[in-house]
């Protein structure tokens, strides 16, 4: 497959190129920079020099390019759609313009106008353990943000089951600096960030309605939550902690069984023995998900922990496993390594 990535230079730009380059069927043609063009690639992110990789070039993208990622900030990348997919171009973006299917929830949440509403209906929200068949039949693939897609395995499978009360949903999620990107701001300096640790977009995060929307079409009626998502002092990783009340005479071994039905042939998500908490470093460079949960019995709670590393299965891996359906390929090609420990 000749592939082309849109915004290879910031971190999610770069992790595709770092699996990409490990990938037996993919040719990386085409590296997209708006401020970095005539560079070579190695000379921005020189743990690359000696793969091979060439020069990046403008935002024109390129006749021969199959597969293109679009690792921009949201409202870059819609209004330029329409025009790759006439060209045959089979595209996944990583950012937030095709994930809510309603232009008013994304106008409000995003607050920009959105420049191709009338893709929305073909975009296939790419959560492969999900939405894999739909996924393997679009050419229009939209990448699922960081913090839902480590809820959205701890959840559905359990909303689904009607295991949960589901207006009791709160939703206490930690991820490392590089979710923020590569851009210095005041926020992710590391003298505000080191030794300290902060909660952000209280009540007001972006990712809210998505979280939402897949939650409520998991359930058929409308699904509200409380989200709230920290900063922490790591560069990776990914840590959802999730409080739900459980309905009336489910038990702990329910909970696990409809994790177990959901997640039994599931490659990259993983059930941890009884008493094994997920921890982050479990996920470090890797595109593999890690589950664990408890039913508190004083309070009728379950207490449900997933782990991720943002820029893989958060992001740029999970992208790599929607191309690997996209293309007819094995799902993990590309995608077979395990976290790195210590």
């Amino acid at each position: 497959m000749r592939v082309g990535i849109l915004g290879a230079t910031g971190y999610t730009g770069q992790e595709l190129v770092r699996l990409l380059a490990n990938h037996p069927q993919a040719e990386v043609v085409y590296l997209g920079s708006s401020s970095s063009a005539g560079q070579l690639y190695s000379g921005v992110y020189p743990q690359l020099v000696g793969q091979g990789i060439g020069n990046l070039a403008d935002e024109n993208v390129p006749d021969g390019v199959e597969v293109l990622f679009c690792a921009l900030p949201h409202g870059l990348t819609a209004a330029r759609t329409p025009g790759f997919l006439a060209r045959g171009i089979k595209v996944i973006d990583l950012g937030a313009d095709f994930r809510l299917h309603s232009v008013s929830v994304y106008e409000k949440w995003y607050k920009t106008h959105h420049p191709a509403p009338e893709l929305l209906p073909q975009a296939v929200y790419g959560l492969p353990e999900f939405y894999r068949e739909a996924v393997r039949g679009t050419a229009l693939v939209a990448n699922p943000g960081c913090y839902p897609t480590a809820t959205l395995l701890a959840l559905v499978p359990l909303l689904k089951a009607g295991l949960l009360n589901e207006g009791s949903l709160i939703i206490d999620a930690k991820s490392g600096v590089s979710g923020a990107g590569r851009g210095a701001t005041l926020g992710t300096h590391f003298s505000e960030i080191t030794e300290n640790f902060k909660p952000y977009g209280v009540a007001e995060h972006r990712h809210t309605p998505e979280i939402e929307q897949e939650l409520s079409q998991a359930v058929g009626s409308d699904v509200v939550v409380n989200f709230t998502p920290h900063l922490v002092p790591m560069i990776r990783g990914m840590l959802a902690t999730i409080y739900a009340d459980v309905k009336d005479g489910v038990e702990e071994g329910d909970l696990r069984g409809a994790w177990q039905a959901h997640y039994e042939e599931e490659g990259f998500v993983h059930l941890l023995p009884q008493g094994t908490w997920p921890q982050t470093k479990f996920t470090l460079g890797s595109n593999h998900a890690f589950l664990q949960l408890t039913l508190d019995q004083r309070t009728g709670r379950a207490i449900i922990v997933s782990a991720i590393d943002n820029l893989v299965k958060g992001a740029s891996g999970q992208a790599v496993q929607n191309m690997n359906i996209l293309c007819g390929l094995p799902e993990d090609m590309g995608l077979k390594g395990t976290g790195l420990w210590p």
